[in-house]
């Protein structure tokens, strides 16, 4: 029986698109160019394991001087990259949550860009228990961060119902047996939030 529905963040609650925004800012062919020199998203990854936000990124700004400014707008234009929210999603979270159903968070996700995202997004600050992997120093899908939620938590397998977008992350929580949802949209987390008997077909709307 699930005693816990555990919810990514990024682009489960909330989109994440850097590629997306900076395509706004220059040309495609320019952007892909700058994602192929520098390694942004594992940039991201060191600030996701606890390195300093701004620190992280504007020191890296330096090592490449040609896109020096655009590399500072990864801080700076930051929550448009995280943006919009997605709302069904957010209603489903707080849909379990008036039933009972205790609601966690499990993301890859930096200390100071969480704490900025809070200011945007309050719902952050509303789950039962919070596993950010910038407090952690592991990200998904390590499996180490999987033992410590259910270190934490006290539940294992089963008893945890786990969505997140990307295929890696939901295969290792597999190995755990967590009940998972590979997340493409709110419709089907919501069927399967109904399938599971969590939410009532006028709940989950």
């Amino acid at each position: 029986m699930v005693e816990a529905v555990i919810f990514d963040i990024g682009n489960v609650l909330i989109e994440w698109q850097p590629e997306r925004h900076y395509d706004t800012l220059m040309s495609r062919e320019e952007r892909e160019a700058m994602f192929a020199e520098v390694d942004l998203h594992g940039m991201n990854d060191l600030i996701d394991r606890g390195a300093p936000f701004r620190d992280t990124i504007y020191d890296w700004a330096e090592r490449y001087p040609k896109w020096r400014d655009q590399i500072r707008l990864w801080h700076d234009d930051w929550i448009k990259m995280a943006s919009p929210g997605i709302d069904r999603s957010q209603r489903l979270m707080k849909a379990l949550q008036a039933r009972g159903v205790p609601v966690f968070s499990l993301t890859n996700f930096g200390i100071g860009s969480y704490d900025y995202a809070t200011e945007f997004y309050p719902f952050l600050r509303d789950f039962d228990r919070d596993f950010i992997s910038g407090h952690m120093g592991v990200t998904k899908p390590d499996p180490k961060i999987y033992q410590m939620v259910e270190a934490t938590s006290g539940l294992s397998g089963a008893q945890l119902l786990f969505t997140d977008d990307r295929d890696d992350n939901i295969a290792t929580a597999h190995t755990f047996g967590w009940k998972t949802h590979h997340f493409d949209g709110p419709e089907g987390w919501a069927r399967r939030l109904i399938e599971e008997g969590l939410l009532s077909e006028a709940e989950a709307a």
